[in-house]
């Protein structure tokens, strides 16, 4: 991988938490990240995936500095199968960064983890999202109707894959 990527460390915790503190960020987390002490065991948590091959989570880098996070997560071995995630700071949108470290993980993915499916989803409404997916390679399979629950409203979510092959 090249230097559009990086694992988070210790020292990134003041950058999550400013993360989490922009709207509607909070959604990218599972956990609420409130504090430094929760922003540090927030990335803790992320090493322990790491260890049990579950989740690989990555900082994307602007000039050196963390503006984002992409992952593949829910790797599953059985049917060589993850989930990809990713979020760019507000400042740092529209400049191509999050499709770059899509595709980056998507071959991470493939290549070092041996991977064949990749799958994704976006609310319908998150036009941007859908850039994203698209310009990583990610084909739409369909929609998942009501399939997220945010301050009591669902959302339809869009479905896209990639493929090893693709």
């Amino acid at each position: 991988m090249d230097t559009l990527l990086r694992s988070w460390t210790p020292d990134d915790a003041p950058i999550i938490l400013a993360a989490a503190s922009q709207s509607a960020m909070s959604r990218q987390f599972t956990t609420s990240i409130d504090s430094l002490a929760a922003a540090e065991d927030w990335i803790a948590l992320l090493t322990a995936r790491r260890e049990d091959d579950v989740a690989y989570s990555f900082a994307v880098l602007e000039s050196g500095v963390p503006v984002g996070n992409v992952a593949v997560s829910s790797v599953e071995r059985r049917h060589l199968t993850g989930w990809i995630s990713y979020w760019v700071l507000e400042e740092a949108r529209g400049r191509g960064l999050a499709t770059r470290a899509c595709r980056a993980v998507s071959e991470f993915a493939f290549d070092e983890l041996g991977l064949f499916r990749l799958e994704l989803a976006h609310r319908v409404d998150n036009v941007a999202s859908c850039r994203v997916a698209k310009g990583a390679g990610y084909a739409v399979e369909g929609v998942e109707r009501a399939r997220l629950l945010y301050d009591g409203v669902r959302y339809d979510t869009e479905t896209h894959a990639r493929l090893a092959t693709d």
